[in-house]
């Protein structure tokens, strides 16, 4: 891999529209508030920009992570190797023939609102999950008995190399907090959502209701990384958590909520490691007295701090 000022230099000369931080702290992007620095912070402001990193990147062997509205992920404290690239300026959003296309750094929120003041049902769902469309995509999100794949009827992707492909709903391997963008590592900068004329009362209800539904149950008055553990089969992450006493338990700054046992919040100046070291606790526990396996629905990535000290010695 050619050399960190070198880097800087060929990005700032090959990227017409994007934004380039280097050491860039993570933090400032979770939900978490937690996440080192990353070496270096792009926000590219066109699909043609982002293609170019890609190249870049593939030539000359540096890693690229995607970071969307960083609500379901944990980053470690000692931060990402190689380029961070954020879509979020990707958010153009626009509607012909009950079909939605959106780039993919909008929040699903936006997209969410903007169908129902169309008049337009199927994705209700989405009212309240706070990530961006790239990252719905990435994960399949869903809520309150919705899914992406309900009504996702294509995405535009950049592979590793950086070239544009288009898939379909049937071709992208969409399953219960999984797609085949996963498992590429793609990047997805595109979606297209297919709808339904439905009455605007009716939407308005069922959002009102949905909203009201999340803000009753959900801890959304600290900092938190979303729903950090899979449904098990037949089960419910949260109520498992909550029979094995585990609400308020606290390592660090980090506790699993005392309002909703499927998240934890952020409390005092909690890290990422506070984090991992709870999920493993409530993991091994939940499994101890259950026989239940705890998957994770939350993302972690990056590095521990001992191996970033590592590298600087």
């Amino acid at each position: 891999m050619v050399n960190h000022t070198q880097i800087e230099e060929d990005l700032r000369s090959l990227l017409d529209h994007s934004e380039i931080k280097t050491y860039e702290p993570l933090k400032n992007y979770t939900y978490t508030r937690t996440g080192g620095p990353a070496d270096f912070y792009i926000t590219v402001h066109d699909i043609e920009d982002a293609s170019r990193v890609l190249q870049y990147s593939h030539e000359n062997h540096i890693p690229v992570t995607y970071l969307g509205n960083g609500s379901n992920i944990i980053i470690r404290d000692g931060g990402v190797r190689g380029i961070v690239l954020n879509l979020l300026e990707l958010n153009y959003l626009y509607e012909s023939n009950s079909v939605i296309t959106v780039g993919s750094g909008r929040a699903i929120i936006d997209v969410s609102n903007y169908a129902r003041d169309l008049s337009l049902t199927g994705m209700e769902f989405a009212c309240g999950i706070p990530g961006s469309v790239g990252g719905a995509v990435y994960m399949n999100a869903g809520a309150y008995g919705g899914e992406i794949k309900d009504c996702l009827t294509e995405v535009t992707v950049l592979d590793e190399t950086g070239k544009r492909i288009t898939l379909k709903n049937e071709e992208l391997g969409l399953e219960y907090r999984k797609s085949m963008v996963q498992e590429n590592d793609y990047a997805v900068v595109e979606a297209k959502f297919s709808l339904k004329p439905g009455k605007l009362e009716d939407i308005q209800k069922m959002m009102d209701d949905l909203t009201e539904r999340r803000s009753s149950k959900q801890p959304l008055e600290y900092p938190s990384c979303g729903s950090v553990f899979q449904r098990p089969p037949g089960n419910f992450a949260g109520k498992l958590i909550q029979e094995a006493g585990l609400q308020g338990h606290r390592i660090g700054g980090v506790e699993v909520s005392k309002k909703h046992a499927g998240f934890m919040v952020n409390v005092d100046g909690g890290t990422a490691g506070d984090y991992e070291a709870l999920i493993e606790y409530v993991q091994k526990k939940v499994y101890s007295l259950f026989g239940v396996t705890l998957n994770r629905e939350v993302r972690i990535i990056g590095e521990p701090v001992y191996r970033r000290a590592e590298r600087q010695k």
